[in-house]
């Protein structure tokens, strides 16, 4: 998905371990997550969260979209990316697109999906 960005003249730089102290609260955020468990998020992501939850910053000037993946067979599906999704919203950011969930029981790559999605989204990352 970087790559695609980046094709498309939009520099982007990837978090795998985000902590919101080294991340500008402006310009766009895409951020991907998984689930896990009991709709917990993955263990590199979950700090952050935490650090928008107790402390967030102004984000006023942050444009954000999710994308969620998740399995349908559990009643938690995606529910980590619907929160970031909803947290990211309550603490002012603006969505540039709903949350997009991608099940992995009908993408065997969810990369394909998030693609294709994106592909379509482009010029809401632009503006």
């Amino acid at each position: 998905l970087s790559d695609l960005l980046n094709e498309n003249g939009l520099e982007t730089t990837i978090h795998n371990q985000p902590e919101l102290s080294s991340i500008e609260n402006r310009g766009t955020w895409l951020v991907i997550t998984s689930t896990h468990g009991a709709g917990e998020y993955p263990d590199n992501i979950q700090p952050f969260i935490n650090a928008l939850q107790n402390t967030p910053p102004k984000m006023a000037d942050v444009k954000f979209a999710v994308i969620a993946i998740g399995d349908s067979s559990y009643d938690t599906f995606c529910a980590a990316g619907q929160h970031a999704y909803d947290l990211l919203e309550d603490i002012g950011a603006t969505p540039l697109a709903d949350c997009l969930k991608i099940d992995v029981l009908n993408h065997d790559v969810p990369e394909d999906a998030a693609e294709a999605w994106l592909n379509e989204n482009l010029a809401r990352f632009s503006a």
